[in-house]
């Protein structure tokens, strides 16, 4: 009996068997990379309820980040600054601005400034401020220089993988505890001389329990 279909169609299951599998690899592995914060969250600048310009306020006028984020060296978070923080120089700094109208009735009725959050971890990941703030990892390590920012944006993927990346190797994020809020601090010539002598008592945590708990 004639065959009905020619001899090379007998390997057309297993190249269906061997597309589906090695494609389905690589959409998962598509969707893992271009998934991630790296491709997602970098670059997030969102509108926030009052126009403040870090550019203005650090880059130019030289505000230190500690000035609003007072708890950033004593607590996991960085807090938001409440109104009052603001109305102690706009009290007397552009009092009637049009941009600082919600600002004013904020601080008027006692109401908090809904402002929109910008670097958010997920729930399981814990992160600490002034752990990190006492090791000597500067501002900028993580929120890049907002000095230059009108508006504030995500500069770092903040992944897994990326903060053990540092805790691997964070030798180049270390600097002296007085140029931690500097955002244009370039490391002297004798930098890998002060980071030996720091690193005798740092040991960043690689163990998962350390941020997942």
């Amino acid at each position: 009996m004639a065959q009905l279909f020619p001899r090379w169609t007998n390997y057309v299951p297993a190249l269906v068997l061997f597309g589906m599998v090695f494609g389905g690899i690589g959409t998962v592995a598509l969707v893992w990379y271009y998934g991630s914060p790296r491709f997602i969250e970098v670059g997030y600048r969102p509108e926030q309820p009052v126009p403040y310009s870090h550019k203005l306020h650090v880059g130019e006028l030289g505000l230190d980040c500690r000035y609003c984020h007072v708890s950033v060296e004593l607590s996991h978070e960085a807090n938001i600054p409440p109104t009052q923080t603001c109305m102690n120089c706009h009290a007397a700094v552009k009092p009637k601005s049009e941009k600082l109208q919600l600002v004013r009735d904020s601080f008027e009725n006692n109401t908090p400034i809904a402002w929109v959050r910008v670097h958010k971890l997920p729930d399981y990941a814990y992160f600490n401020h002034s752990v990190h703030i006492k090791a000597g990892v500067g501002c900028a390590s993580c929120h890049g220089n907002v000095g230059e920012m009108e508006t504030v944006e995500v500069k770092a993927p903040l992944s897994m993988g990326w903060c053990l990346e540092c805790h691997r190797d964070p030798q180049q994020h270390i600097r002296p505890k007085s140029e931690i809020t500097n955002m244009t601090w370039e490391p002297p010539p004798n930098h890998a001389e002060l980071v030996q002598a720091a690193m005798k008592t740092l040991n960043p945590p690689q163990d998962c329990s350390s941020c997942h708990r």
